[in-house]
């Protein structure tokens, strides 16, 4: 061996910064942060998957309230989803009132005759009812905010 690997007691000497204490606390920090990473991001993955199919199976108590106060004729009353999805006509710029599990989705009427939501407004779409649908797909098991009132 060459003198520079040797130390004063004629033994060869480590290489720094390769102890087995430093590698495993390496590897630890590693699987730490995967680990970290995996579950911060699996709700956001599950959601955009589709989710828990058991967990969306059951529309959540406050969907069976009753009727929307001071709107229009029912243009659809449906379960997409495990969410409760409602329209009704409106005297509004849009022209509909939808709603998701009881709360307000903000909505616009394009020129065309389409629709846009503020869960997805840079996607039209021809009817109120696939409006409402995209937009369950979108916020997955989240709620829309019970005051999100549209003012464009």
């Amino acid at each position: 061996m060459s003198d520079a690997l040797r130390n004063e007691n004629d033994k060869p000497s480590r290489p720094r910064g390769s102890t087995r204490r430093r590698v495993i606390r390496r590897g630890l920090g590693t699987v730490a942060a995967v680990s970290g990473t995996a579950a911060a991001l699996r709700p956001m993955l599950t959601a955009r998957a589709g989710g828990d199919a058991t967990a969306l199976a059951e529309p959540p108590a406050a969907v069976e309230a009753a009727p929307v106060p001071g709107a229009g004729a029912a243009l659809f009353d449906e379960v997409y989803r495990g969410r409760r999805i409602q329209g009704f006509s409106s005297a509004g710029d849009a022209g509909v009132d939808i709603r998701i599990d009881g709360r307000a989705l903000g909505v616009m009427r394009r020129v065309d005759g389409s629709f846009i939501s503020m869960a997805n407004h840079y996607q039209p779409f021809p009817t109120a009812l696939g409006t409402a649908r995209a937009a369950v797909d979108q916020i997955g098991r989240a709620q829309l905010s019970a005051n999100a009132e549209h003012h464009h």
